[in-house]
């Protein structure tokens, strides 16, 4: 799904257009980008909104199913940070990049399935994100923030949970801040 021509195609549909014109805006025959617009809506991440006539032909008209689209690592494959490795789920690390990476990764499928979940229902999804920056004078600064992190946040768990109440995800990342302008395209 990410070669080039289709992230392309994926850039235009964001209101409703046809092979047709696609081809007019791309430069690309209108057979291929039929190939093109098939995978993408096999794939689900569009899909046909409208069919119009067009003299002897019925003209289908695409459009996105998001407005934003994440990644997750695995559907990268070699380009795509490595998952933890075995020695740094032995010993429970959770200050290894690829843990943060992985936990991000499943917060978002798990929000994405619950936002639609919620937008299906007519509901709203209850929430909560904490976001701030610290600074470390040390190395020692930093794994002692993190072990009283980690020992605050699980007495409020235990003080909190409920067997019985409605259950949530609680994740924290803690990773070093770009600077303005830093950030990779």
């Amino acid at each position: 799904m990410l070669k080039p021509l289709r992230l392309e195609i994926l850039g235009l549909l964001a209101a409703p257009i046809s092979a047709t014109g696609l081809s007019r805006r791309l430069g690309q025959p209108r057979q291929r980008l039929n190939y093109h617009l098939r995978e993408l809506e096999k794939a689900g991440l569009i899909r046909c909104v409208a069919e119009r006539r067009k003299g002897n032909c019925v003209e289908r008209l695409y459009q996105t199913t998001a407005r934003h689209y994440v990644i997750g690592p695995e559907a990268l494959g070699r380009v795509s940070p490595p998952a933890q490795t075995a020695a740094e789920r032995a010993r429970g690390d959770r200050f290894s990049w690829s843990y943060l990476v992985t936990q991000l990764t499943r917060a978002l499928v798990s929000l994405a399935t619950l936002r639609r979940r919620a937008d299906d229902a007519g509901q709203r999804l209850a929430t909560a994100g904490l976001e701030t920056s610290v600074r470390f004078a040390s190395p020692a600064g930093f794994a002692e923030f993190n072990e009283r992190l980690a020992a605050a946040v699980s007495g409020l768990v235990a003080e909190f949970h409920q067997p019985e109440g409605r259950s949530y995800e609680v994740f924290l990342g803690c990773y070093p801040t770009l600077k303005k302008g830093e950030e990779e395209q």
